[in-house]
């Protein structure tokens, strides 16, 4: 099997016209040239379940390499190709509005400028012949000369193109301009462009086709492309703009120092823990005070102490001699304190004896 792409491009195709509303069923039909021959659709068979070896091959002495039967329209397929060298693809359906006016033979008009998409001042209709005829072949060429489009008498439309997308949109334009036509007869009979009116439309398309602007009133209004670069001087020069100046970012420290004097920097640590380290500077003149006061942590009040308990000491054995005078005198004197509510220095147990020793001695 060769030409693959082209068969592929077939199948597709024809799935678009049904999809669009072009054709209906397997009415419809297309061939592609090749070298000796063309590509055409088989006969009878549904588009979506066409594969790509379905699609016939046939020279154009007839010969048919195949699976299928080509299509019935096999004939104006062929002589088309034969005489029409200019063109690759030949499109045939049976859209709603143009074979509506091809049942009345009745051809499309100058009515609108868009009909020059086919190549004339109008789009001609051909007398009837049954389908599948040598005379509805040789009908449809006489239809199509200078044309790449034609009705058929009570039948469909026919197409021409150099390629499948160009032929559906052709087929779309031609089977839109039906339409309007066929609304526009509701109203009566539009008005017609002249001759020499549709003629400036087509000059106007075929310099569009190949690239040029259109300028048929020489108005020199076009627009122009500039194949070169414009001079040095005709640019206006304009200054570098200055990169903006980068800043390196400032990252904040977990600890920062402040320093309050010469005499002592201290290091604020702003932990969760909250303590403060002090490092000692050198000594400086007490009278300079501190810039900054550091700032204190506060903290937590502490829990009232519970009162402390003391234990009982040991009482100092009694001693049954007299104290001596210097003794009782010294009690005397401490006696006052204790009853402005000031406690009594307790005298410990070893001064105590010391102080009895020394009144016996004394004593004796």
């Amino acid at each position: 099997m060769s030409h693959k792409k082209i068969r592929q491009g077939i199948i597709e195709t024809c799935i678009e016209m049904n999809k669009s509303g072009l054709n209906q069923g397997t009415s419809g039909n297309l061939s592609h040239r090749i070298e000796g021959g063309m590509l055409i659709t088989p006969t009878s068979l549904p588009y979506e379940r066409m594969r790509n070896d379905d699609v016939v091959e046939m020279a154009f002495d007839g010969t048919v390499i195949g699976k299928h039967r080509p299509s019935s329209e096999w004939r104006f397929h062929r002589d088309i190709l034969l005489k029409r060298t200019d063109v690759n693809v030949v499109l045939h359906t049976h859209s709603v509005y143009c074979t509506t006016l091809a049942t009345h033979e009745r051809g499309i008009p100058s009515f609108h400028y868009m009909v020059a998409v086919a190549g004339g001042s109008d789009i001609r209709c051909s007398p009837y012949a049954c389908f599948g005829t040598q005379e509805l072949s040789n009908l449809a060429l006489e239809a199509l000369k200078d044309r790449t489009a034609c009705l058929l008498g009570h039948h469909g439309l026919i197409v021409l193109a150099d390629t499948f997308e160009k032929a559906m949109w052709r087929a779309i334009e031609i089977e839109t301009l039906a339409k309007m036509y066929v609304h526009a007869l509701a109203i009566g009979e539009p008005p017609h462009l002249s001759e020499k009116e549709m003629a400036q439309v087509i000059e106007q398309m075929r310099r569009m086709g190949y690239g040029q602007a259109p300028d048929l009133d020489k108005v020199k209004d076009t627009p122009k492309l500039m194949s070169a670069k414009p001079a040095v001087s005709e640019v206006p020069k304009s200054k570098p703009e200055k990169p903006a100046r980068q800043y390196p970012k400032l990252v904040k420290a977990k600890t920062t120092s402040v320093q309050t004097t010469k005499a002592q920097t201290i290091k604020v640590d702003t932990s969760a823990q909250g303590k403060i380290a002090a490092k000692p500077a050198a000594k400086a003149a007490s009278s300079t005070k501190p810039a900054v006061k550091p700032a204190t942590p506060k903290r937590a009040p502490k829990a009232a102490a519970a009162p402390k308990t003391k234990a009982p000491k040991a009482a100092a054995p009694k001693v049954t001699a007299k104290k001596p005078a210097a003794v009782k005198k010294a009690t005397a004197a401490k006696k006052p304190a204790a009853a402005q509510g000031t406690p009594a220095a307790s005298v410990s147990s070893t001064s105590f004896k010391s102080l009895v020793g020394s009144a016996l001695n004394r004593r004796k």
